[in-house]
């Protein structure tokens, strides 16, 4: 059994990976905005914690004596900047963990930064629709903090291949893609189980990927 802490795990990925963690049998804290509207795993292995991931601070606070961290956040608050949002976030993720000893960091994000079949990234191919691109160049810009941070914090970043389905239930397996395409999909539950095979590996596990965007279907 080990201890990890989840950034984000009020939303449905979170919740997910909160329940797979606690099938495992690991210790979660479960960081949200609001713990009056936490809808996830509610038990005795589950500490629900209030925390902003930008916050450098409360993230060593929280993040300490955890063997791992994962950040499954996204933007809060209609008035919330993405652009700002995701490379605010991410660099408190490295400098927070980083003071709080946890060495691993699994970051949830989204498949429009991969490359397509044909080498392109996938939200720059013909017709996709302009009005989603500052949202992705947003979360490219977080992912790049993680890039640029060298060997303070073994991240990786992992999107489903396409899309979320979000109806699916748990298969218990999932499959890793060398490039994005969006016909692929992949359910929370199934998404959460690549989440917490990354983070907490064992040897029952698919090998552990670093600093890299990991695509997964």
């Amino acid at each position: 059994m080990s201890r990890i802490v989840i950034f984000g795990a009020g939303g449905r990925a979170g919740r997910q990976a909160v329940a797979e963690a606690r099938r495992r049998g690991h210790e979660v804290t479960a960081v949200v905005r609001d713990a009056a509207r936490y809808q996830g795993p509610a038990d005795a292995g589950v500490r629900i914690a209030v925390g902003d991931v930008t916050d450098t601070a409360r993230v060593t606070a929280l993040a300490a004596g955890h063997a791992a961290a994962i950040n499954v956040t996204a933007v809060y608050g209609a008035g919330t900047d993405p652009g700002a949002f995701f490379p605010a976030s991410a660099r408190a993720l490295v400098a927070g963990l980083g003071a709080a000893g946890v060495g691993r960091l699994v970051a949830a994000g989204i498949a429009t930064l991969l490359p397509g079949p044909d080498g392109r990234p996938l939200l720059d191919a013909p017709g996709f629709p302009a009005e989603f691109r500052p949202f992705c160049l947003a979360h490219a810009a977080g992912r790049d903090v993680l890039r640029a941070a060298g060997d303070e914090v073994d991240w990786v970043y992992v999107s489903p291949s396409g899309d979320f389905d979000h109806d699916g239930a748990r298969r218990g397996r999932y499959a890793v893609r060398p490039h994005g395409d969006l016909a692929d999909q992949i359910s929370y539950p199934d998404f959460a189980i690549a989440l917490l095979d990354e983070a907490l590996p064992d040897e029952a596990t698919a090998p552990r990927h670093h600093r890299t965007h990991l695509a997964v279907t």
